[in-house]
């Protein structure tokens, strides 16, 4: 874990400089989920990162709660709400397990799901923090979809190597595909209420569940 935030750490000013790799896909996945958000809202963000998202969304809901493993970029984050001017932001450092209980009416996470080495642990502190008709929110790069491809094998090597030399989380990077997560869902107590692929290539899975 400690390994995990250096490496978030190191990297956060030029993580926070670099473009949205597809500005389409991610402003397609914000504005679906802008259509779950109602004023008054208690919103939990994990893996926040920067705060690129919380900043978007605020403005559209109570009080988001944004939670990152990293200091050094949840520090990026404020500073994006400082210039914002957006105040109702809470910022809180620390891993999944770690976020705080709620209850809150809405959960996401964003790229976020594949690098969790205890998936369904975290899918069920989720629905932990949500009550009956909270909504989990969520997008996740499933690169298990390309096995047997070219494609899945370059990241099957790359990634590691890339591990190695400090390039990528020291944490494992989970192959899931679409099946496997949205089965983690469900068990978790979701019924999933909408789902799509942006981008379509990978694909980055957007879904949205509802606590039963």
């Amino acid at each position: 874990m400690n390994a995990d935030v250096r490496f978030w750490d190191r990297i956060a000013q030029k993580y926070a400089k670099s473009p949205i790799r597809d500005e389409d896909a991610y402003r397609q996945s914000l504005a679906r989920t802008s259509t779950y958000l109602r004023a008054g809202d208690r919103v939990l963000e994990l893996g926040c990162g920067t705060g690129t998202t919380a900043v978007e969304l605020a403005p559209q809901v109570g009080e988001i709660t944004a939670s990152d493993l990293s200091p050094a970029m949840l520090a990026i984050g404020q500073s994006r709400a400082a210039e914002a001017g957006v105040g109702n932001i809470r910022f809180h450092q620390g891993d999944a397990c770690s976020a705080p209980e709620g209850p809150f009416d809405v959960v996401m996470a964003h790229n976020l799901l594949h690098l969790l080495p205890d998936l369904q642990q975290v899918l069920e502190l989720i629905a932990q923090r949500l009550p009956a008709g909270g909504v989990f929110i969520s997008k996740t790069p499933c690169l298990g979809e390309a096995r047997g491809s070219a494609k899945y094998w370059l990241f099957k090597t790359l990634i590691p190597l890339m591990r190695l030399i400090g390039k990528a989380p020291a944490s494992p990077v989970e192959f899931l595909d679409i099946k496997t997560l949205e089965a983690g869902i469900k068990a978790a107590g979701f019924e999933l209420v909408e789902t799509g692929n942006y981008p379509v290539s990978t694909p980055g899975r957007y879904i949205v569940a509802r606590r039963l």
